[in-house]
């Protein structure tokens, strides 16, 4: 993949390849110094958080890129995937809305994705 764009979009479509929900692109390129693009998306058992999370860290490593760090195990109510320029998030639903990423963020620009 050229760049930080490619990857958040190819995130997402590994997420909604194992069924994720509510799948979100926050573009925060000009908005934070931590990450291009932050990938949310929720998932509804602790099974389906864990696949959703196993494949993008193996689609992902399958195209080249390596994570460079994870916070959470995959299936707790949240687990971010650190690629460089892109982080993915894994939440509970409920979780996410106690968290509120998007609230925080929310001058940045939201690329809503198709589950």
């Amino acid at each position: 993949m050229k760049d930080s764009t490619e990857l958040a979009y190819a995130i997402a479509h590994w997420a909604a390849e194992k069924k994720a929900e509510n799948i979100l692109i926050l573009d925060l390129r000009g908005h934070s110094d931590i990450a291009d693009y932050f990938v949310l998306c929720n998932g509804l058992s602790t099974p389906q958080l864990k696949a959703i999370g196993s494949h993008i860290k193996q689609s992902a490593k399958e195209a080249g890129h390596h994570t460079t760090g994870r916070d959470g195990e995959f299936g707790t109510s949240w687990t971010a995937l650190d690629f460089g320029d892109v982080i993915a998030h894994i939440f509970k639903p409920d979780a996410r809305q106690f968290y509120a990423i998007e609230d925080y963020w929310n001058d940045a620009p939201r690329l809503h994705i198709e589950s």
